[in-house]
């Protein structure tokens, strides 16, 4: 069989091998059509093959039913449940966590990254630090969130190289002080290591370039909670810190949660500063129950 033929056929034999999953279909009448995390379980009690969410449960959960590209999961899976939300935000929320926690086998998984690393500058100078030296919540001047050094430095230096910055001056290499860098030779550096731009000037654009990267510093002094409603349900989610402690259904109940610990949350970070500093939710901010 020539090349040409054997990739259809793979694709056939693929598609052939799919069968509507008829066993789960006793659990699709409960599916509700709101916003939510679902969860596809298979012969193991403690941990699900696949967490998802989505604003429609139900819709989401028969798109996966329909399509072979996922037929591996469906053979495997034997019940589906699910937990509503109050609405897309905290369906985001609570399937970030329970991705971290629980680790299914069809996830793309997340892990908390132990290499947390961002821009900030210092005396002037960009120098990568680290999430788990540094409070990223409260420390200023940060700019971008990176899995790991390398690619922070990458990141810089594609800005010096659209830029025209000068390695030396961000210390991505070494310079003679007041002696042209090689790049600047080659017209790739506009001189502020040799005299022929300021140093101001260097740093204004350096500074331009990484403003969409910077990392908004927590603005409360202690927890807030943002208020999410739909129709019959409302949770308020408490957060701290840019990390979502959990959501309750009145403030009342909040106190509990603040106790728990409150480090730096990539993800929740990601998820959380357009509607905490958007002005599309109700935020409240609480008191800390530790400095009553």
């Amino acid at each position: 069989m020539s090349r040409r033929q054997s990739a259809p056929r793979l694709e056939f034999e693929a598609a052939a091998i799919y069968e509507y999953p008829e066993h789960l279909r006793p659990w699709l009448e409960a599916l509700p059509k709101q916003p939510g995390v679902y969860f596809f379980h298979g012969e193991s009690e403690a941990m699900p093959l696949y967490i998802g969410k989505s604003v429609n449960i139900r819709s989401r959960v028969l798109s996966h039913l329909r399509t072979p590209d996922e037929a591996s999961m469906l053979r495997q899976s034997r019940r589906i449940t699910f937990i509503q939300t109050a609405g897309e935000l905290g369906a985001l929320l609570l399937e970030a966590r329970l991705i971290k926690e629980q680790q299914p086998l069809f996830n793309k998984r997340l892990r908390r990254n132990r290499q947390l690393c961002s821009l900030q500058i210092i005396d002037g100078k960009p120098q990568v630090v680290y999430a788990r030296e540094v409070d990223f919540s409260r420390a200023p001047n940060l700019f971008g969130l990176f899995a790991n050094r390398r690619s922070a430095l990458q990141t810089l230096q594609t800005l010096a190289d659209e830029q025209q910055l000068c390695y030396g001056l961000l210390g991505l290499e070494s310079v003679t002080r007041g002696r042209a860098c090689f790049r600047s030779a080659l017209k790739r550096c506009a001189g502020a290591c040799c005299g022929k731009e300021s140093v101001e000037a260097h740093q204004a654009r350096l500074l331009s370039g990484l403003s969409t990267l910077r990392v908004n510093c927590w603005p409360w002094k202690s927890a807030v909670a943002l208020k999410e409603t739909r129709e019959g349900m409302t949770h308020y989610h408490i957060i701290h810190n840019w990390f979502w402690l959990g959501a309750v259904e009145t403030l009342h109940e909040a106190a509990e949660l603040m106790r728990s610990p409150a480090g730096f949350d990539h993800d929740g970070y990601k998820i959380l500063c357009k509607p905490l500093l958007g002005g599309t939710y109700d935020v409240i901010e609480l008191n800390d129950p530790e400095a009553r």
